[in-house]
């Protein structure tokens, strides 16, 4: 419990203290369009979480992630290397607020389909916060039958209903939070109820003109007692080349779907059970 503790009070600290400035004197000259604040978060993630960005209308991005294994077993698995799994995920702007995704990821043979749109906008002088929403609908096409002669079409069904709340406090911070609904058909924990909530917490903190430095964290508020899962905890950098977003991080979980990182996360930062990995974007 004492991540969760830890988080909370760092997140109000910086909130508190970003009242202190002046927003209209931090806020870079290209991030207000029209009096509303924008670039709060580069990526379309932070790190595991969805952030408040969206791909503009009629452009098509593809995003490829790609996550080793642990970097724990060091040279027998040469960092990782060799439990690599990857994610491609085609995301469209149908319009400047609402995207349409559709990915496959080799963790589990996850084919997901996602909707994300924004409800409102942070503004100057005016709302102080973005929200979007962020729906998803993942089939996992690894259950075998033979493992589970019961096993029905249903039963690879997972789903995720998230609400984003981001705010720019400055031109170097954003910080984010993320209540987050996701259930499963199918839980391999007897205990574990198919429905599952967890709160997340995010940040971005610009270094450089280019370079920044990304968080999230992932409290789970149901999971089952004798669940040997962990909540996910993930530290990045952003590279901005050229208009593209390059993303490099370490995580607790392998997973990079949103059912995955926060019910199943096996790693553990205290004894470098951990992943490095990296998502690839490019604009069509």
């Amino acid at each position: 419990m004492r991540y969760p503790i830890i988080l909370v009070i760092l997140f109000s600290c910086l909130i508190l203290k970003a009242q202190e400035d002046d927003l209209l004197s931090e806020i870079d000259t290209d991030s207000v369009i029209n009096n509303y604040a924008t670039a709060a978060f580069k990526g379309l993630k932070i790190v595991n979480f969805e952030s408040t960005k969206l791909v503009a209308k009629k452009e098509l991005t593809l995003i490829v992630s790609h996550r080793f294994g642990s970097i724990e077993n060091g040279f027998d698995s040469f960092f990782g290397l060799d439990d690599a799994v990857t994610r491609l995920n085609f995301v469209y702007g149908l319009t400047d607020a609402i995207n349409i995704g559709i990915s496959r990821s080799s963790f589990q043979k996850i084919y997901e389909t996602s909707i994300k749109y924004r409800l409102i906008r942070q503004k100057e002088n005016g709302f102080p916060f973005t929200i979007v929403a962020y729906n998803s609908l993942l089939v996992n096409t690894a259950l075998e039958k033979e493992n589970l002669p019961k096993l029905k079409f249903r039963d690879r069904l997972g789903y995720t209903s998230q609400v984003l709340i981001s705010k720019k406090v400055n031109s170097k911070l954003s910080l984010e939070l993320a209540p987050t609904f996701f259930h499963d058909n199918f839980v391999t924990i007897d205990e574990q109820d198919n429905s599952q909530y967890s709160i997340g917490f995010g940040g971005r903190h610009k270094l450089t003109k280019r370079w920044s430095i990304n968080i999230d964290y992932g409290w789970h508020l149901n999971r089952a007692d004798n669940s040997p899962f962990k909540n996910p905890l993930s530290v990045g950098f952003d590279l901005e080349t050229g208009g593209h977003v390059f993303q490099m991080h370490f995580s607790n979980a392998q997973a990079m779907n949103t059912n995955g990182f926060l019910g199943q996360a096996t790693g553990d930062w205290s004894n470098g059970d951990i992943y490095f990995g990296f998502n690839l974007s490019r604009v069509f």
